[in-house]
């Protein structure tokens, strides 16, 4: 927080991130709304998540090749222009359901190159001296957005109906385009730019040879993917509160809360961390979480529930924050962008495949043992993905780092950020 340029990206990212929770939270009521459907409602996900998991490793080739602002100017624009328009629809009163999934699709797609662009922008702000630090202080954005984004949102839509929803999310976005409009146009921040291996084709074939030849990053990925089945809260904890301790909406709420408030507090003690995460301590809490997950899952009684879910957010925010920060920082700089592209697809990109598996899961057991069951697989997945990774994230041959590396990507003027 002391590097200026970072500290107004972030809170313009707890603005922008807020009014996305805002947005989804009345997207998808409007879409039960319309059409009464379960599957629709899922189908407006898969809608989102799909240019994600498609997309990622492409867009992150642009994002090699692109002064970073430049391609977040865009996609900023692009992310207001959705909201007022589909706000203006319902003005009119003219919205139909194919538009919201269009609508869903196309903010898709933006996310797919904004997401990647994102992280190694914040590389850029401050250099790998902090990136540990900043990319934990990502994860207070995105869990501070859980909590105030969906509270803004049911507030709107009980008081002022759907359409300010979007316009407050397109409105949200202003900050941040106004940040990094300020730091293309600001003197003395100038941006180093990175070494462009190999333009022209194969350039996304080279990102996943790198992120497969790197056996740290590879497993580190394999783990992400088991991640990203335990962040389908949206699937997982509904049924554990109906079905395994039939509870009502008030305890979803409240175990939604209860998660939130542990991540925060594993996103800030990841961000007090080293500057460079070792991969023993990335196999570590991976480890921890799967074990808080399975625990969680097998739960007998309530308070014992709040607790595990609890110290499940803790522990996994923190595990996902030094991962992220690992893999960019084990990437070439020439690369970054693609490899984040690749972290991006498999998280949250495999969201439409992983909500499918664990709904297949709940659905074949049946009852609190399939809610428990679907809950428990991501903390399967990731002590197995974690053993499998245990040799690669051993540190042997990697070189203490006390320093930030040679490649920092910004070179402040007088030596000031």
């Amino acid at each position: 927080m002391r590097v200026r340029s970072f500290r107004w990206w972030f809170f313009s990212q707890v603005m922008s991130a807020s009014g996305g929770t805002t947005q989804a939270v009345a997207q998808s009521w409007l879409v039960l709304h319309l059409t009464h459907s379960a599957f629709l409602l899922a189908l407006t996900s898969t809608a989102t998540f799909t240019p994600l998991l498609l997309g990622s490793a492409w867009a992150g080739s642009l994002v090699d090749r692109f002064d970073r602002r430049w391609v977040l100017l865009a996609t900023q624009s692009a992310y207001i222009v959705l909201g007022v328009t589909l706000g203006a629809v319902l003005v009119a009163g003219a919205v139909q359901v194919w538009m919201l999934f269009a609508f869903a699709f196309a903010n898709g797609c933006i996310s797919a190159i904004d997401s990647p662009t994102r992280q190694v922008f914040v590389l850029e702000l401050v250099g790998t001296e902090y990136v540990a630090n900043a990319i934990s202080l990502n994860e207070v954005v995105i869990n501070t957005s859980r909590v105030l984004g969906p509270a803004l949102g049911g507030v709107l839509l009980a008081t002022v109906g759907f359409a300010p929803c979007f316009f407050v999310n397109a409105a949200s976005y202003v900050p941040p385009l106004t940040v990094v409009v300020v730091l293309l146009w600001r003197r003395g921040w100038s941006r180093r730019p990175v070494a462009e291996e190999g333009r022209g084709r194969g350039r996304v074939r080279r990102g996943l040879a790198f992120a497969w030849r790197n056996p740290a990053i590879r497993y580190s990925l394999l783990m992400a993917v088991a991640a990203g089945m335990l962040f389908n809260l949206g699937v997982t904890l509904p049924l554990m509160t109906t079905r395994a301790f039939h509870m009502g909406a008030g305890g979803y709420g409240a175990l939604m809360a209860a998660f939130g408030g542990g991540a925060l507090f594993g996103a800030l003690l990841a961000g007090g961390g080293p500057a460079w995460p070792s991969g023993r301590r990335v196999r570590g809490l991976a480890v921890l979480t799967g074990a808080a997950v399975c625990l969680t899952a097998a739960s007998p009684w309530v308070g014992l529930l709040f607790a595990g879910v609890a110290l499940t957010g803790f522990l996994s925010i923190w595990f996902i924050a030094l991962a992220n920060t690992l893999v960019q920082l084990r990437t070439e700089p020439g690369l970054r962008g693609r490899v984040m592209g690749i972290w991006t697809m498999v998280l949250p990109g495999t969201s439409p495949i992983t909500s499918l598996l664990i709904g297949g899961v709940a659905t074949w057991a049946g009852g609190a043992a399939g809610a428990r069951d679907a809950f428990g697989l991501s903390g399967a997945a990731l002590l197995v993905t974690a053993g499998l990774a245990w040799r690669a994230l051993s540190d042997r041959g990697e070189p203490a780092r006390s320093r930030a590396p040679a490649d920092l990507a910004v070179v402040p003027a007088g030596g000031r950020r």
